[in-house]
């Protein structure tokens, strides 16, 4: 590889470092009842409130449709991804250093496979949110779920839920963007 294309791919491994400290998803809400909106941020090891009190607001509404409450703890993807990330940026380091195309397709090939997991166990963490509901919950609305979407908004009840990638995912993206341009001029383009 060019001099060039390794800085390259060291800086497309090194663009996700930041997901260790920004969140790379977030849900909003907006409702009568919370005019200023509350909602939360998915983190690579974590999920927090946008505001101080948000998680614990989103918890008590869930309580009464019978929806389980959100804590840190059951989720044990919080514990696998900063590994997954670590390894993905010393992976791509090493690619850099070696100057070797074949693992940079190898990382490509790997991030593509993490994002279709990713968005996999997040459907189906909110399917089961959002399905399995307690039947003594006080609100019971016959044949209603309340999954929140994977991507865009949807109305559940008198909740508008928003569900958008953001900071993090475009560190993501600038690093998945980077490492294909240089397989693409290491690669295809000579």
């Amino acid at each position: 590889m060019k001099t060039q294309s390794k800085i390259i791919m060291a800086l497309a491994a090194l663009l996700l470092i930041p997901l260790y400290f920004m969140p790379f998803w977030t849900i909003d809400m907006n409702a009568p009842q919370y005019p200023e909106g509350i909602g939360m941020h998915i983190h690579i090891n974590d999920v927090t409130g946008h505001k101080k009190h948000d998680l614990k607001s989103i918890n008590q509404l869930n309580h009464y449709i019978g929806m389980s409450e959100i804590h840190r703890e059951d989720f044990p993807e919080f514990k696998i991804m900063p590994w997954i990330f670590a390894g993905m940026i010393v992976l791509g380091m090493v690619a850099a250093a070696t100057g070797s195309v074949k693992l940079v397709i190898t990382w490509l090939v790997l991030m593509v496979l993490i994002g279709i997991v990713g968005f996999v166990d997040f459907y189906m963490w909110g399917y089961d949110y959002g399905h399995n509901l307690n039947p003594d919950a006080a609100i019971k609305v016959p044949g209603m779920s309340y999954q929140p979407p994977l991507l865009g908004c949807q109305q559940l009840l008198n909740i508008n839920a928003c569900s958008w990638p953001t900071t993090g995912s475009i560190f993501i993206g600038l690093s998945f963007l980077m490492a294909g341009w240089v397989t693409w001029t290491e690669k295809f383009k000579k």
